[in-house]
């Protein structure tokens, strides 16, 4: 999206967190320490409030701006809807889900959600433009503000210039299968777990790997603990090794779990595992397990331990060839990468140039 707004002229600065490790701030891309669970991740309201509450008073004092692009948490939407009432400057809000609907589908308190429900209404209700990722998306947001005419479906993808088919060879020998991004309630990633403990005794050689953090990862260390260590847990890597992680891998893994509210997801992580031409088993629910069918791009499975074992099975016993990893690249180059969704946002930040003009 930056790189896409800077083409065409824009100056973009960028207010995010400070992660161990992460770069200081620079003129374009400004980074705040904030409050972390035990996990690192940014989940909770004095995780939230920690970011959200600094960003309110720095962009009401700071450098003059004429549009804010803000994604969930609708807590931060908050803080960016009363700084641009403030600065006089409309915002437009990235619905890369919605989350009233997720802390529905995981089971959150009613009061919780109606509470989040209403903040998530009246920041949405506000924006210039709601930019969403899916059809599903979009229509989770009109049933919350009722303007579908602010909904701009830009679609999702990812980063193909920094996961692709070519690059350095996999860190890794052997075969192994990849599960890398959030494990939550949502994801239900301990499907694979499952799934791999009933093949692992049929192909010794073959290992797991998951990549990430959530708030299920001590739970998912205590169901791998079958494996005598044949599914490891690396943690969180950068964009570079993991797509050389996922070049040399059998299949990428991702999921969405059924009833939990959240069948519209993407599943964004099997975009990264074809974007560096590597087959993708895909378990659950949502508009990705059509797209995966459809388009030979791996194998979909139900949300089902034994459902998952037999697609692990089958690419195992009969892996890709190169020229198919190859088509899988360009699939993804063609039809999800993230230019394009760039691309869409930069479309709508012109019609709010031309707004105003008029």
């Amino acid at each position: 999206m930056v790189r896409q707004l800077e083409k065409r002229g824009h100056e973009v600065v960028v207010y995010t967190t400070r992660t161990r490790g992460a770069e200081r701030s620079t003129r374009g891309v400004r980074r705040w320490p904030v409050l972390r669970d035990r996990t690192g991740a940014v989940r909770g309201y004095l995780q939230y409030a920690s970011f959200d509450v600094p960003l309110l008073f720095r962009l009401i004092f700071g450098a003059s701006f004429d549009v804010v692009i803000v994604e969930p948490p609708p807590t931060t939407g908050l803080m960016v809807r009363l700084a641009t009432a403030v600065r006089r400057r409309p915002y437009v809000y990235f619905a890369a889900d919605v989350s009233s609907v997720a802390a529905a589908g995981i089971g959150v308190a009613r009061p919780i959600v109606f509470v989040l429900r209403t903040l998530e209404r009246y920041v949405l209700s506000a924006a210039e433009y709601v930019l969403t990722v899916s059809s599903g998306v979009s229509e989770a947001v009109v049933g919350l503000t009722h303007h579908p005419e602010r909904v701009v479906n830009v679609g999702t993808g990812v980063d193909t210039l920094k996961f692709s088919r070519k690059g350095e060879d996999s860190p890794h020998e052997g075969r192994y299968f990849v599960y890398a991004g959030t494990m939550s309630e949502i994801q239900g990633a301990g499907v694979f777990i499952d799934g791999f403990l009933k093949v692992m005794s049929d192909f010794p050689d073959v290992r797991l790997l998951m990549y990430g953090q959530g708030v299920e990862r001590e739970e998912l260390l205590d169901r791998a603990a079958p494996s005598a260590g044949r599914i490891e847990f690396p943690g969180t890597v950068g964009s570079e090794l993991l797509s050389r992680v996922l070049r040399g891998a059998v299949a990428g893994l991702a999921s969405v779990r059924p009833a939990k509210g959240y069948d519209f997801a993407f599943a964004t992580k099997a975009f990264v595992s074809l974007s560096c031409g590597t087959p993708v088993i895909y378990a659950g629910v949502g508009p990705l397990r059509d797209i995966v069918d459809e388009e030979d791009l791996g194998l979909s499975a139900d949300w089902d331990a034994d459902d998952v074992a037999a697609a692990m099975r089958r690419l195992l016993t009969t892996p890709l060839p190169e020229s198919e990893r190859r088509r899988l690249a360009r699939w993804v180059e063609a039809n999800y990468s993230l230019t394009r969704v760039g691309d869409g946002v930069a479309d709508v930040v012109a019609r709010l140039d031309d707004n105003a003009g008029a």
